[in-house]
């Protein structure tokens, strides 16, 4: 029997193990996972439910989600994607449902449910699984394969999917640099911002359904709901920012200034035009009652208080000076970042493995036979929304496609 060893017990790891096993009966697979847990980051991702994938079915608009490897992504997406992951989980009696955003969860809404399908199917297909096995190195000798453990076991192998996720220090891959593969640096993605002593940070846990954010000096924007969190901001487009601005973001040490127009896509000009409708509208309501922009009151309230208008003025009363403060604090209010904060459930790093060295179609190494990749230990990373997992399901996927086939 020829063997496989894959490392890395994480959705894409588990992918590959359990397809390759599934697709060639005369393979023997070896799973080895570095911690006493499997598939953790699966069994935390979107509030312990799993956000499995995401319900977006057209390849150019998919490979528009990830920041890093888009043109990589592209060419895997013609061979497994979202539409298949969804069809490969209810072949195993998991259904998956989408939400209003497009995110995809099982319909038990359980991470569990994803756990218990992957573990049946090493069980069904006899997929060997060692927890407590870190690898220190892999060499190749001849056509075979010479991996050593941390505790010092040798384990010999026809071929190896590397699929050890993303390793946030530039050591921590040393021990595949005899490999010959080149690592771009890797740096952390999807993470939330941080504002140490800020007033707003009081309005902990407020939602706002709409906002659109800037990161002055550069080009990045980015629209969606947005979280004031204890420390800051948080929510989808925090993360989305975060993913597109890893590196530039990571160049200015987390410390910069972003702009947020808490009424999205309305500008400042707009704004403008409209206020008089308004102040007709609401002349003599209290302008602390109810505010006409689709934001929490908890919010409107304190951006009346940080202009200075006592919630018990009347609309009609309101003093010009303090109208041109609201208006440019409701379009342009700017924050003041130092720092950051790892979001747990979504933790990315971008970085890795570098592309051009892997093929597409096969997940191999372009630079050693027999060597594969999947996950996120590839720089290819993905904005969050179910669309990192389709990339370890894609990817691990091709990887025991390839491997299967090639010692058929």
């Amino acid at each position: 029997m020829k063997k496989l060893v894959v490392v890395g017990g994480g959705a894409a790891g588990f992918f590959c193990a359990v397809n390759a096993a599934r697709m060639n009966a005369g393979l023997e697979v070896l799973l080895l996972e570095k911690s006493a847990n499997l598939l953790s980051k699966v069994r935390i991702s979107g509030g312990g439910r799993c956000n499995t994938t995401h319900e977006l079915f057209d390849i150019p608009a998919l490979v528009k989600k990830y920041p890093r490897g888009e043109q990589f992504v592209k060419k895997a997406f013609h061979q497994f994607n979202t539409r298949d992951t969804i069809n490969w989980f209810e072949e195993r009696g998991v259904k998956l449902h989408a939400e209003a955003d497009g995110r995809m969860f099982p319909v038990t809404n359980q991470s569990a449910t994803i756990i218990d399908c992957l573990l049946r199917e090493a069980d069904l297909y006899k997929v060997k699984v060692s927890t407590n096995t870190g690898v220190h190195s892999i060499v190749k000798e001849g056509n075979q394969w010479r991996i050593l453990t941390e505790k010092k076991d040798v384990i010999i192998a026809d071929a190896i999917c590397i699929a050890c996720g993303g390793l946030p220090k530039l050591s921590m891959f040393d021990w595949l640099k005899n490999t010959g593969h080149s690592i771009v640096e890797p740096i952390p993605s999807l993470f939330t911002l941080n504002m140490p002593k800020h007033p707003i940070t009081s309005l902990m846990g407020v939602s706002v359904p709409n906002v659109s954010l800037k990161v002055m000096g550069t080009k990045l924007k980015e629209s969606g709901p947005l979280l004031i969190t204890h420390w800051g901001l948080s929510g989808p487009a925090v993360l989305k920012l975060s993913a597109w601005g890893a590196r530039q973001l990571a160049e200015r040490n987390y410390h910069f200034e972003v702009v947020v127009n808490w009424l999205g896509e309305i500008n400042e000009t707009a704004l403008r035009s409209e206020w008089s409708f308004y102040r007709e509208q609401m002349s003599v309501q209290k302008i602390g009652n109810k505010s006409p922009f689709p934001l929490p009151n908890r919010l409107w309230h304190f951006l009346l208080q940080e202009v200075g208008i006592d919630t018990d003025t009347k609309w009609a009363e309101l003093k010009s000076v303090h109208q041109n403060k609201l208006i440019q604090l409701l379009t342009n209010s700017i924050y003041s970042i130092s720092g950051k904060t790892t979001f747990k459930e979504e933790f990315v790093t971008a970085g890795g493995i570098m592309l051009s060295e892997i093929n597409p179609q096969t997940m191999e190494s372009r630079i050693v036979p027999d060597l594969y990749f999947a996950g996120e230990v590839m720089d290819v990373d993905g904005i969050t929304g179910g669309f990192n997992f389709q990339h370890a399901w894609t990817s691990g996927f091709i990887a025991a496609s390839s491997i299967a086939q090639k010692f058929a």
